[in-house]
């Protein structure tokens, strides 16, 4: 099993798809995180699930959020 933060520490200016406790998928380059799994996403794209795309840049992410992390 990979830890969390194991695979945070690879994945950076990698981009990443993050499923969302709120059903939210976000798609997004990691720039930064902290061992609370608080993230630093560039050029963020939030997926819906009628394949809409909602762009949001720039965005900071409280680790407690999210459920799942994919590398793309």
């Amino acid at each position: 099993m990979v830890m969390p933060l194991s695979l945070l520490e690879k994945s950076i200016d990698k981009r990443l798809s993050l499923l969302l406790k709120d059903g939210r998928v976000l798609e997004g380059k990691l720039s930064g995180y902290d061992e609370y799994m608080n993230m630093v996403l560039d050029e963020t794209v939030e997926c819906t699930i009628t394949n809409d795309e909602r762009r949001l840049g720039n965005v900071v992410l409280r680790g407690n959020n999210v459920v799942s992390i994919a590398i793309l």
